[in-house]
């Protein structure tokens, strides 16, 4: 299923712009980054449940925000893009 997960950390103060490091360099594990704080994820229940937790662990939840849509199997048909850095198809053949 296509999982979009968006975050945003408070970085007034050191601990916070440590936070949202953290934060990208989880989600850059898991998905393509299409904005700023937001990603798109390819995956099966199991791995969103593991993924939600780890960021949970990271997030300060008094001052950061943390959100995940669940779009499904069928997003392709749900996902419009328009503008500047097209987006590659995530579950397309990658060549090195």
């Amino acid at each position: 299923m296509l999982v979009l997960i968006t975050y945003d950390v408070n970085t007034e103060t050191e601990s916070g712009k440590k936070r949202l490091r953290k934060v990208a360099k989880q989600c850059v594990n898991y998905g393509q980054r299409v904005q700023n704080s937001v990603f798109e994820c390819v995956m099966d229940e199991a791995k969103c449940r593991q993924v939600k937790e780890i960021l949970l662990k990271i997030i300060d939840e008094e001052k950061d925000s943390l959100r995940f849509y669940y779009l499904g199997n069928n997003y392709k048909g749900r996902v419009e893009h328009f503008g500047v850095k097209k987006s590659f198809d995530i579950e397309g053949d990658l060549i090195l």
